[in-house]
């Protein structure tokens, strides 16, 4: 195997394959000597010494690499020798393996899909190693057999994924919040042309992707990042991490350097890759109260104005190359510069995982007792915004991390022997109720749509059987969903920012809503919750005069054969005042139930 140099250098980091070969480049400032070793040249470990360019980066042009090929550095300090794993390896053949030469083309045909805005999203979350319908035993679930389930999200309505980190981890089997290697698809997973290809797949069904990435730490474990050249400091991580007490994260002393302008550009490369090379439609960043403090706390003492500003690059840059794209944080600090633009000093996320949602609404449907219902704390949290936009959040009650670490899922926690009773059912389609008709960003959790139970595991598969057995409660999530993204035209309301109290009862545990869009045709809805066990008579005024339709009853036959189907007018003609007449009503709701009104074009 030959190596030539050649005056026009190739750019880039990495693997660069081109028409005669294969070029590296690596950043090693410490380093005495490099070399790029692999089974082009019969893995020796000096036959192909890479070139300093003198500004810490080495590069190596090699005639007749290939894709395919393995490789690894060698790099060198002094007596020290270490054989690295490129930083910015496409792929790799485990996480303490080789790198691979990876051929980055890939046929998208006349892939040109862009994400709805803000407000027209339905979010699902997954985890590629459980998602699966038929994944082997012993083995985690590949993106192969979770491409095979996308029909079943098509038909639920959803067209967003959310999907758990795929970035090569340690071992087979992780929830993925310990990358080893930021730039790989996990290879038990299928690599990286089988996520392109779950991309491309989606996107045919009208659905989004966005990925979930963690750049508050590395690793921990089988890191060839760590001392990558041989130098660090205090015994910690060398050139790509702190070196010092900012180190520390609940998950190890791995936090990336955010002042170091070379891992700036590796955190930031790697976030555009995601977007330029798998037409991915956004990211969500993983605990991002770590990047921007050392202790994910609001002591100013310990801010990292670095991680702060390494976020406002990424997501002005997003803004720019990808305006449909969204960036999501997950800080859960309720904190409004997280979502402000970066010209006034925020970090410019899209929107922000919201706990001011979630911990209200998941507490108010899992609680034992009526008695104990906050009415208050559940329109809290339906009113809830940053920055004056309901849409800058993402609301849910299961995630994976509200149904795992000492939490389980919702069916679960309302009946922990027994997620088919009756009473499981109930809360948790009443829980989706208020998810999918509340302003917000709305999120599921892999699953939820049929009653999964228990709590998540990494090693435990989806229990798809379910979906049949609850097949009725499948299309209320479905019929929710629809309502929600106004796919008959006569639910504007719903992607609309406007909501108004009509009446609340923290006796009675009643709420009732008025939603809307813009007003007009096919665009008011009136919302009416039950969150109590006893059936309820609701006496308000709806907001104007005119026909109002049931769209829907959750507490119908056609959802469970166990709900008691109580009666309510399909529609109501009110006249208003101007004939002497009010538009209020008096409206029988079943138990733990919600009853959604439109507006008729008159």
């Amino acid at each position: 195997m030959s190596t030539t140099l050649v005056a026009k250098r190739h750019q880039g980091m990495g693997a660069l394959v081109h028409s005669a070969g294969v070029a590296f480049r690596v950043w090693a400032p410490n380093a005495s000597s490099v070399a790029v070793t692999g089974t082009f040249n019969e893995w020796s470990p000096v036959d192909h010494e890479m070139e300093s360019e003198d500004n810490g980066y080495w590069y190596l042009d090699v005639l007749g690499a290939k894709p395919g090929d393995e490789y690894l550095f060698v790099v060198r300090n002094g007596e020290q020798e270490f054989h690295r794993i490129d930083p910015y390896a496409r792929q790799v053949t485990n996480s303490v393996g080789h790198a691979v030469v990876t051929d980055q083309s890939f046929d998208w045909a006349d892939d040109e899909f862009q994400l709805p805005p803000k407000n027209e999203l339905v979010i699902y979350e997954l985890h590629i190693g459980t998602f699966a319908k038929d994944a082997k035993e012993g083995q985690p679930g590949t993106l192969e057999a979770a491409t095979r389930q996308l029909d079943h999200l098509k038909r639920l309505g959803i067209n967003c994924i959310e999907v758990m980190p795929v970035a090569e981890f340690a071992g087979d089997f992780s929830w993925g919040y310990n990358p080893a290697h930021m730039f790989a698809v996990e290879s038990c997973y299928g690599g990286p042309n089988a996520m392109k290809n779950f991309v491309k797949e989606a996107h045919r069904r009208g659905i989004g992707v966005v990925l979930d990435v963690v750049y508050n730490h590395f690793g921990p474990s089988d890191l060839s990042l760590w001392q990558f050249d041989g130098w660090s400091e205090n015994g910690m991580g060398g050139i790509y991490f702190y070196n010092d007490w900012r180190a520390e994260t609940p998950w190890g002393q791995t936090r990336p350097d955010y002042g170091r302008p070379e891992v700036r550009q590796y955190i930031r490369d790697n976030a555009m890759m995601w977007l330029e090379e798998f037409h991915l439609d956004g990211l969500r960043l993983d605990m991002t109260l770590y990047m921007r403090n050392v202790h994910g706390n609001g002591d100013p003492g310990a801010d990292i104005p670095d991680g702060w500003s390494l976020a406002q690059w990424i997501n002005e840059e997003v803004q720019q190359k990808f305006p449909s794209a969204i960036v999501i944080a997950e800080d859960l600090h309720n904190n409004d510069w997280l979502t402000k633009s970066v010209g006034a000093g925020g970090a410019g996320f899209t929107a922000q995982w919201d706990a001011q949602f979630v911990h209200p609404i998941r507490e108010a449907i899992i609680t034992p007792e009526d008695e104990h219902r906050s009415i208050d704390a559940v329109c809290g949290a339906l009113f809830a915004n940053y920055n004056g936009d309901p849409f800058e959040r993402v609301i849910y009650t299961e995630s994976h991390d509200e149904v795992a670490n000492g939490k389980a899922r919702v069916p679960s926690e309302v009946m922990p022997d027994g997620e088919d009773h009756w009473f499981a059912q109930k809360r948790a389609t009443l829980g989706a109720a208020l998810v999918l008709t509340s302003p917000g960003i709305p999120m599921l959790f892999q699953g939820q749509e049929f009653l999964e139970s228990g709590w998540f595991q990494d090693t435990v598969p989806l229990d798809w059987d379910k979906a049949d057995e609850f097949h009725g409660l499948v299309r209320l999530w479905r019929d929710l969903i629809h309502a929600r993204l106004n796919r008959k035209h006569e639910t504007k309301g719903l992607t609309g920012s406007g909501i108004a109290v009509l009446h609340a009862s923290p006796e009675q545990k009643t709420i009732a809503l008025h939603r809307w869009h813009s007003h007009g045709p096919g665009d008011e809805v009136v919302l009416v919750f039950n969150l109590h066990r006893d059936p309820r008579t609701v006496s308000f005024e709806f907001p104007s005069a005119g026909k109002w339709v049931l769209k829907l009853n959750s507490d119908s036959h056609i959802y469970s054969p166990d709900f008691a189907n109580s009666e309510c007018p399909k529609e109501l003609v009110l006249t208003g005042q101007k004939d002497g007449m009010s538009t209020s009503v008096d409206l029988t709701i079943g138990s733990y139930s919600l009853l959604m009104w439109t507006k008729a074009a008159e």
